[in-house]
């Protein structure tokens, strides 16, 4: 089995070094950075640079890249896919990517399949990845409307084979509904709610809340900035939603509310305790 992995930053340097850990697969990869290549052939997370010969024996190549970036590497290579080839993005949107993708695998005989794996942290570069980076993570698989059923069993074997702990396929429309609510919203709020002046004074002041709900707010606002835009009827629902439930709370302190306070308080542990 040859592997391929097309931009070698946090995910796909995670995804090499899983691959090299936990397969037997050959691995090459690709990333515009010259130096984090010779970085990854020194430390043995690839056996080498995916140039596009290798590229045409490759039966799995995973882009872990921006959605639009994606699209141009699909595009740009197309002829060079190996015929009957599996290749899986992992851009945090799925609709606009496999709109576009499944089109251009048709007509080149190989097969594309949207991805998503669920697991990351708030730093970036090939220099932060890690062979543990993915363990029992989710991982999401958006496949176009009636993909052959053995393609995607041999899709989730390999997953799996990386690390990874489940495989969930859904379509490109209900992933960009649901990941605008879990991940994309909470990103939002956190970069929001740390730019209140207090959080410059909370030294000594601060315990696990803070952390848990600041740790994305540090992120790359390139990258978000392209997922939000592509994914903006979802999160602007969610966005709307969740101003409109705060400014219940608002007004019930506002007006010393007691009953209603205690009322929104309690709907929510009780909608936490339904959605685990």
């Amino acid at each position: 089995m040859k592997i391929g992995v097309v931009g070698l930053g946090l995910i796909g340097g995670s995804l090499v070094k899983s691959a090299k850990k936990n397969t037997n697969f050959k691995v090459y990869g690709y990333d515009l950075n010259k130096e984090v290549i010779k970085n990854a052939i020194s430390e043995n997370s690839i056996d080498g640079e995916l140039t596009q010969k290798r590229l045409q024996s490759c039966d799995y190549v995973f882009i872990p890249l921006y959605p639009e970036a994606v699209i141009v590497y699909v595009e740009n290579n197309a002829s060079f896919f190996k015929e009957g080839a599996v290749v899986i993005d992992c851009a945090g949107v799925k609709r606009s990517v496999c709109d576009k993708c499944f089109e251009i695998a048709e007509n080149n005989n190989f097969s594309f399949v949207g991805g998503h794996p669920m697991a990351g942290t708030q730093y970036s570069g090939f220099e932060n990845s890690k062979d543990t980076m993915f363990y029992n993570a989710p991982f999401v698989l958006t496949p176009k409307e009636n993909e052959d059923i053995l393609t995607l069993a041999n899709a989730r074997e390999v997953i799996m084979k990386l690390g990874f702990g489940r495989v969930s396929v859904m379509t490109p429309q209900k992933h960009d509904k649901l990941i605008a609510f879990t991940s994309q919203l909470a990103h939002i709020v956190s970069n929001a709610y740390v730019k209140s002046p207090s959080a410059l004074e909370r030294k000594g002041i601060s315990a696990g809340s803070y952390k848990d709900l600041t740790r994305v707010a540090y992120l790359n606002e390139d990258m978000w900035t392209e997922l939000f835009i592509e994914n903006k009827e979802n999160l602007i629902f969610e966005l709307d939603y969740i101003i409109s439930e705060l400014q219940k709370y608002s007004d019930a302190i506002k007006n010393d509310d007691a009953d209603r306070l205690k009322r929104l308080l309690r709907e929510g542990k009780e909608m936490k305790l339904r959605a685990d």
